[in-house]
């Protein structure tokens, strides 16, 4: 299967400035091919990657700049915007704007990058344009490379490894029959129908962790909502309030921008390090898992400037969003499904319309809203069902997966897996919820 491998690159000055230039190309082809496409389109034309890149060669000898770059990772930015252009749409393809695009730019052969150990602790890589670069090995590669990325993430570089690691999807779980329902919160990241809790960088079975005192300042709420530590969150505060009264444009912005960026950088690595190790515990003990189908897109687009109600409950809204963004829901279902590989479990989503207000006891299932009395407490009306509401809903959810009837692996009929292939696929039965009487 292929898998991905992420080091961190000890650049020197020079070869600093030289990444910085070599992705400020590649987002030059970029955006210059992508209007290139978007005229052809006006005119009723077409144009694709074999016609770009014969465009590409010319322009070099009137573009000196452009020869900066590798050619390879100028040819494989025109193969990524085709690739993108042909699923989304020509339309739909983002800009890569300087103020909010992160450089970043790939090696595709891999006869070109030869990687070699240094020692325990070191490795180095070979770089068009760059020569040999030292990169922390922070964990074996494991396999053969097929391509490299480089990329930035605040001040740091690193490389992104795409790895063949000769590994095959197991034909049967080890637990076959064990299946899960995981309902995805805002107090706890995830819950599962067996009422165990994950939340930030730990797991427990017996619920959420300690409230934050009423006495406790912004800062400890801070911390508490997300990933930063007390002290990381009276500093990103204070960050905050310097940005605000810096102008823009201006180098003392910039630094503090950076520095806000470095603390962020933290908090994301955090994130992915928790949504890792909670899809290796769900992949790792159950055959199934069910998970609601959110669209997190769309549940964290901006309030403001809506049709029905134009500004109102703007930052009741906001907050809500920052919530959701920050326990990581999408990036929980990505690593679920991409563990998912290496163990044989089948991963279905389900409606999630009505598995707060549901209850979960089969013989009852009745639908009442009045039944949630409180974020954590779920007492059924009809039946008198008490249960934690988020562990309610998980089993909800975990009944409405089994009721959808058996799921088929993305291992093909065959029973092997392709390259690359996610051993997992969405269950399309819709499961209809019973109307209160």
């Amino acid at each position: 299967m292929l898998t991905g491998r992420r080091y961190r690159l000890e650049f020197d000055a020079g070869q600093k400035l030289t990444a910085e230039r070599i992705a400020a190309v590649c987002r030059s082809v970029w955006n210059t091919a992508l209007e290139q496409r978007r005229v052809y389109r006006r005119r009723g034309a077409f144009i694709g990657y074999a016609e770009q890149c014969r465009q590409l060669a010319e322009a070099k000898k009137d573009f000196p700049w452009l020869a900066t770059a590798p050619a390879q990772a100028l040819q494989q930015t025109l193969k990524d915007l085709d690739t993108a252009c042909r699923r989304h749409g020509t339309w739909k393809v983002r800009w890569k704007a300087r103020a909010r695009w992160r450089p970043s730019f790939r090696f595709p052969t891999p006869k070109q990058i030869p990687v070699q150990t240094v020692n325990r602790r070191w490795a180095r890589v070979f770089l068009p344009k760059f020569g040999w670069v030292r990169f922390r090995l922070s964990r074996p590669l494991g396999g053969a490379v097929r391509s490299a990325t480089v990329s930035r993430d605040g001040a740091c570089w690193f490389i992104s490894f795409l790895i063949e690691d000769g590994q095959s999807t197991p034909q049967v779980h080890a637990r076959p029959e064990a299946t899960v329902g995981v309902d995805r919160g805002v107090v706890s990241a995830a819950v599962t129908s067996e009422g165990e809790f994950f939340d930030r960088r730990h797991a427990t079975a017996t619920g959420v962790s300690a409230l934050v005192p009423p006495t406790a300042g912004k800062a400890e709420r801070a911390a508490e909502q997300g990933y930063l530590s007390p002290g990381e969150a009276e500093r990103y505060l204070r960050l905050q309030r310097r940005l605000a009264r810096a102008e823009k444009g201006s180098g003392r912005r910039r630094r503090v921008v950076r520095a806000l960026g470095v603390i962020m950088g933290r908090v994301r690595r955090r994130r992915a390090d928790f949504t890792a190790q909670a899809a290796h515990r769900l992949t790792r003990d159950y055959a199934h898992v069910v998970l609601e189908d959110l669209k997190v897109r769309g549940m964290t687009a901006s309030a403001s400037g809506t049709i029905a109600a134009p500004g109102a409950r703007v930052a009741q809204k906001s907050g809500l969003n920052k919530a959701i963004l920050d326990k990581g829901w999408y990036g929980l279902e990505v690593a679920v499904r991409s563990a998912a590989r290496y163990t044989g479990s089948v991963v279905s989503t389900v409606p999630a319309a009505y598995t707060s207000q549901t209850c979960s006891v089969p013989a009852c299932g009745r639908v009442d809203a009045k039944s949630r009395e409180s974020q954590a407490v779920f007492r059924c009306t009809a039946c008198g069902h008490v249960d934690h509401a988020d562990v309610n809903a998980a089993k909800c959810i975990k009944a409405r997966g089994q009721a959808a009837g058996p799921v088929v692996s993305g291992r093909g009929d065959s029973g092997v897996a392709r390259v690359g292939e996610a051993s997992s696929t969405r269950s399309t039965a819709r499961g209809a919820p019973r109307v209160a009487a």
